[in-house]
């Protein structure tokens, strides 16, 4: 297909609307994260701290996109029946959704809770896992507010909707920072928690999001009249089974990844606090970045449903060729910012001269894997869009278990490289997951 800008500038106008109130609620989301650990980083020497916030995000993260990856299997599915003007599918999907959601965080927050007895046989520093601990359970329990937050969301997303989303989380993470500050150091009568404080926050800002998307609801007439449809009736098994069919690949696809990248981190605490306190200094700025990609990626799959919802099979590989083209862009702006700023952007988190150093060579690892990273999560998104959601979760597998983790392991203990080996381990294994998922979509969008 021969590339012509006037034909793709459509789907390049539609993705960015959709994907602009995503990218800045990711982008707080990362900018709570960001000021977590620099505030977290400022309480005693800030080593221990900053590595405990580490640990416990490694582990918390694996079954956080697990749930929520469940929750995301609702998106494609709303909005094909939405595109192809079937609003009552659409409506009772979203409330079959809810009861989906809350089983995921039944089933999977209970296990969660149950790894923190297992923290003390990670390897990882006495006082770290102490730390980690705390922030870690209050955390896990703020997943429960957030699923019935995700419901509504991806409802809305479903339709093209996001800026609601937008707003409620972008509120929530001022409320989050607000309270990091408040009860990370004491202030204003407040207790001085620490570590703690900034897990607290965050249930705080995770119990208020379903509290504000309720109120939206009740309160504006034009989302309170999509809930005309949903009655008792509505809630069927077949419905839950369906969400559940996209919902759990997805889930499975996310976890993977972020099991591997939990394991890496565990790995890194290996090698010390100093190392594991600079990980988490590169993975923070990694995942700023990252959250743009997550935005695109996010407006892909809605962009690409509503085509196939259209029965425009045309539609479908323009609207993923976009984006996938749209990603490359900015992957090789956010590589050459990483470069340039190498030095600079450790020096927000800690003082400590090992710290800064080893950081800033971890920034030029993660420049370089922004390609690959760039490229496998908006084609993932793509093929998503078109209910593709088994070949993803494999390629992850195969990417992350088969070949990110074993080589990380072999570069940096077995060879004796140290950290900047599993960095290495993750450029090898982000572009075999994305070189599997590019070639998956150019097959399935075919013409």
């Amino acid at each position: 297909m021969n590339y012509d800008f006037n034909s793709y500038r459509p789907h390049y106008i539609k993705n960015i609307r959709i994907a602009l109130p995503i990218m800045l609620s990711q982008l707080g989301n990362a900018i709570v994260m960001f000021t977590d650990n620099i505030m977290v980083g400022r309480v005693g020497d800030g080593t221990n701290e900053l590595a405990a916030v580490s640990f416990g995000n490694a582990l918390f993260i694996v079954g956080f996109v697990l749930v929520q990856g469940v929750g995301f299997g609702a998106t494609p599915l709303i909005g094909e029946y939405y595109s192809a003007g079937k609003h009552r599918k659409a409506t009772e999907l979203f409330a079959n959704s809810i009861i989906v959601n809350i089983a995921a965080f039944l089933v999977f927050g209970f296990l969660m809770w149950q790894v923190h007895h297992l923290m003390p046989y990670m390897g990882q520093d006495e006082a770290v896992w102490k730390l980690a601990t705390p922030y870690y359970l209050a955390l896990v329990v703020s997943l429960f507010p957030y699923t019935i937050f995700l419901a509504f969301k991806q409802y809305l997303e479903g339709m093209g909707n996001t800026r609601y989303a937008m707003n409620i989380t972008l509120m929530c993470c001022f409320v989050n920072v607000l309270f990091n500050y408040l009860l990370i150091f004491g202030k204003c009568g407040f207790p001085e928690l620490g570590v703690f404080g900034a897990g607290v926050s965050t249930l705080i800002a995770r119990t208020l999001m379903p509290i504000l998307y309720i109120a939206l609801f009740r309160y504006k007439n034009s989302l309170w009249r999509h809930l005309y449809f949903v009655k008792r009736k509505s809630l069927s098994w077949n419905k839950m089974k369906k969400l559940g069919k996209v919902g759990l690949p997805i889930g499975g696809q996310m976890s993977v990844e972020c099991l591997a990248f939990s394991i890496s981190a565990v790995m890194a605490g290996w090698f010390g606090a100093v190392a594991l306190a600079s990980h988490e200094i590169a993975m923070s700025m990694s995942s700023l970045t990252f959250m743009v990609v997550t935005g695109i990626s996010s407006a892909t799959t809605v962009c690409v449903a509503h085509q196939k919802g259209l029965n425009s099979k045309l539609g479908i590989r323009k609207a993923g060729n976009a984006a996938i083209q749209m990603g490359i862009f900015y992957s090789l702006a956010c590589a050459s910012t990483m470069i340039l700023t190498s030095t600079l952007v450790p020096r927000l988190f800690s003082e400590n001269q090992q710290v800064l150093a080893l950081s800033a060579t971890l920034l030029i690892f993660a420049a370089v894997y922004q390609i690959p990273d760039g490229m496998q999560a908006i084609t993932i998104g793509a093929l998503r869009g078109i209910a593709d959601v088994k070949t993803p979760m494999w390629s992850c597998i195969i990417g992350y278990m088969f070949v990110n983790l074993p080589v990380s392991y072999l570069i940096s203990v077995k060879l004796g490289v140290g950290i900047t080996g599993i960095w290495m381990g993750f450029i090898i294994g982000l572009a075999t997951v994305s070189a599997i998922a590019v070639v998956r979509w150019f097959m399935k969008s075919k013409i």
